[in-house]
């Protein structure tokens, strides 16, 4: 596991639609976050090069007491093997780190296996009616650390 840096952009956008089965966040995916916030956000290389899992996240600018993570997968084959896990464990040090007591995160209403993961992390669950726009739901998560 290591800190991103600006050419994990391009290597995330290459697998995120195959990790999502073809329905991958790529719109969520910019650059900006691995030239901006490269230092509070994680890539996972496998042994041969490729990538076997990311999370991009930061520090709040409004709420410097909130980290965020904005997009976090794991390869399709490594999934159940508790990277997911160990990648929002190290985010959590480093959001402490960075003076962060909580941290937050969304997804749609329909992504059950995220609403589980959470969960088993320790998050609480909301349901955000208009969060994504008026009529657009998110499940909002919500840790203290």
């Amino acid at each position: 596991m290591r800190q991103a840096t600006v050419d994990d952009h391009l290597r995330v956008l290459a697998v995120v639609d195959d990790w999502w089965d073809g329905n991958g966040p790529r719109a969520l995916v910019h650059r900006l976050f691995f030239e901006h916030f490269a230092g509070t956000s994680l890539i996972v290389d496998r042994p041969d090069g490729t990538l076997g899992g990311f999370l991009v996240g930061f520090r709040s600018q409004s709420r410097p007491e909130v980290a965020y993570v904005h997009l976090a997968g794991v390869a399709p084959d490594l999934r159940r093997t508790g990277l997911g896990a160990r990648l929002y464990r190290a985010f959590f040090d480093i959001a402490r780190a960075h003076g962060a007591t909580t941290v937050e995160c969304v997804t749609s209403p329909g992504n059950t296996a995220s609403v589980a993961f959470h969960t088993r992390l320790g998050f609480d669950v909301a349901v955000q009616p208009d969060h994504g726009g008026p009529g657009v739901p998110r499940i909002a998560f919500t840790r203290r650390l």
